[in-house]
């Protein structure tokens, strides 16, 4: 599988990552049930196993050693707190209050996450808005 194929299929399931989880905090601000579907449930998980597993291809094909580079470590830190808001926003949150916090955070912390994919520094938009 050549290198353009993989990054584009990581671009794709960021966009899509992005999407559900933008559609799901919705659903959650407006009490819907449609958070309980299975569907719903089980795809963003699909999705963001694509998502990852597309990332650690990329850094294979690469031959990136991920502890040496600091944009990596800085992405990956991102995604873990990205991941533990959003489950605070979608599920696990116990006042609508915080849920809402946690989903804002979870959308500032993912554009932190793009910007230093983007910028491949820990600095992310700063460093692209410094350029």
């Amino acid at each position: 599988m050549s290198y353009l194929l993989v990054k584009s299929l990581h671009t794709i399931t960021a966009i899509a990552t992005l999407a559900g989880f933008i559609l799901r905090g919705y659903w959650m601000l407006r009490r819907s049930p449609n958070l309980q579907h299975r569907f719903t449930r089980i795809a963003p998980h699909v999705v963001d196993t694509v998502f990852l597993v597309s990332g650690i291809a990329m850094i294979l094909m690469l031959g990136l050693k991920p502890l040496a580079e600091p944009w990596l470590l800085a992405k990956f830190a991102g995604l873990i707190v990205y991941i533990l808001l959003g489950t605070i926003a979608i599920k696990r949150g116990p006042t609508m209050q915080m849920r809402v916090v946690a989903f804002a955070s979870a959308l500032a912390v993912f554009a932190y996450v793009i910007g230093v994919a983007v910028a491949k520094s820990p600095a992310s938009w700063i460093q692209l808005l410094s350029a």
